[in-house]
């Protein structure tokens, strides 16, 4: 009797009245579709045109063929999502306004339109892709989201903007051009994994995000790969960065985080940036083909590196200060492509310890006109001297048990062609407003 009673409570909470409505194109079709709709319902849109932005009130599913398109007509947001439970999958969206200041979006996922899902869209053209602003636990999946060109860069909007809408998961995205691919600002508990960024300001850009996930994404031919700011308690992980332009990871006041995994490789001025960051665990990395390996500024403290790779850099680390930083970590250190080290006992650590910068290094950082005189026998004369004698060196980056082999970290031949393309398109120059080491316009 008790279960035939909850089976009868749980049937009679289905909406039954819940059908399958198919819409056919034309202007004011659709939005007449939503309005008489009842909560639950299926509309499938039919090929064609359908014009006008929308608004979804009710827990509804759109679906259709990608030749089934939603055209805002260049005036505000095209869909908005106003109410729980509402599914956008397999259309085309196109024709936002663009309008910053009201966030004109693709889509738009509203405050207490909870448990969206946007799936498998074509989002096109739009200022903003899809604007999750609010929501709770909204899923962005497997879309393909390519933003506008307009030259200047700032004036363009994020293919995935997120805004205080805590676990939010975007996965298996496709995002180009724009401006950020995933810009994160004030919310927590998102996962943002597999998906592929090209042609970009950032290719994921957080702001005040904790307590969250970035992991599996690629980054091509962006002028930065991964920007995490003010934020803490974030895991950073299995991500890559070929070809970004400045950074390859940046982290900026973000404290307690995993960073782990990640490739960064070719072309950046620096793989990455610490700034201002403490109580990091940063491991099995492997930083490639940069101008300098990592970036550590004097005020970055307690933080934890060990088992990267620095290959082929031209400086492997920049760290001006007075007092020595190890970096190796209850007996394992970093592997180092320019440590001449030896390993007698064959356990995989190099006998002696390595310092990637000398006394030399730190003169040409802070007087530049010292530059002049870097091939000049007598710095040579220097470096060879601090080599035979250690107790000369300043201090700096110590790493008292130097790994004998890389870390390897493989990238799939379709990602390697984009990077060649990426690095054939940079090298015939690009013009936008972008100053990437003004951390105020961030």
């Amino acid at each position: 009797m008790r279960l035939s009673l909850i089976l009868l409570a749980s049937f009679i909470a289905l909406p039954l009245w819940a059908k399958d409505v198919v819409v056919p194109p034309g202007q004011g079709v659709l939005a007449t579709a939503i309005a008489g709709a009842t909560p639950g319902d299926v509309l499938h849109l039919e090929a064609g045109r359908y014009g006008g932005a929308l608004v979804i009130d009710r827990p509804l599913t759109l679906t259709g063929p990608q030749d089934a398109v939603i055209d805002g007509l260049g005036n505000g947001t095209v869909v908005t999502i106003a109410a729980p439970d509402v599914t956008i999958k397999g259309l085309t969206i196109t024709g936002s306004g663009m309008r910053s200041e009201d966030l004109d979006a693709g889509v738009k996922i509203l405050k207490k339109a909870d448990r969206a899902l946007v799936e498998g869209n074509h989002v096109l053209g739009n200022l903003h892709g899809v604007d999750v602003h609010g929501g709770h636990d909204a899923v962005v999946r497997g879309n393909v989201i390519e933003g506008t060109q307009n030259p200047r860069m700032n004036d363009r909007g994020n293919g995935i903007y997120i805004w205080n809408s805590p676990g939010t998961v975007v996965e298996g995205n496709s995002v180009r051009w724009g401006r950020d691919g995933i810009f994160s600002n004030t919310t927590r508990k998102g996962i943002y994994r597999g998906n592929l960024f090209r042609d970009l300001r950032f290719a994921v850009h957080y702001m005040y995000t904790n307590d969250s996930e970035v992991s599996g994404n690629v980054s091509i031919g962006n002028h930065l790969g991964y920007a995490i700011m003010f934020s803490d308690r974030v895991v950073l992980k299995d991500n890559l960065s070929l070809g970004d332009q400045s950074h390859g990871v940046l982290l900026n006041f973000t404290n307690n985080s995993d960073i782990s995994g990640n490739l960064v490789r070719g072309g950046a001025d620096r793989c990455t940036f610490i700034y201002n960051a403490h109580k990091n665990l940063i491991y099995g990395n492997r930083y490639e083909g940069c101008n300098i390996g990592i970036h550590f500024t004097a005020g970055s403290e307690r933080n934890i590196l060990t088992e990267n790779a620095f290959i082929r850099n031209r400086n492997q680390v920049k760290y001006v200060g007075t007092r020595n930083v190890e970096w190796s970590f209850e007996g394992r250190g970093n592997y180092w492509s320019d440590h001449p080290g030896f390993d007698l006992n064959g356990d995989g650590i190099a006998d002696s310890a390595f310092r990637p910068n000398d006394l030399m290094d730190h003169i040409l950082w802070s007087q530049s006109a010292a530059a002049l005189l870097t091939g000049a026998p007598v710095v040579q004369l220097i470096r060879w001297s601090q080599s035979s004698f250690p107790a000369t060196l300043p201090g700096g980056v110590v790493d008292s048990a130097p790994l004998m082999a890389a870390t390897s970290i493989p990238v799939p031949p379709e990602y390697a062609v984009m990077e060649a393309q990426a690095a054939a398109r940079q090298a015939k120059g690009t013009t936008d407003d972008f100053d990437i080491d003004d951390l105020a316009s961030h």
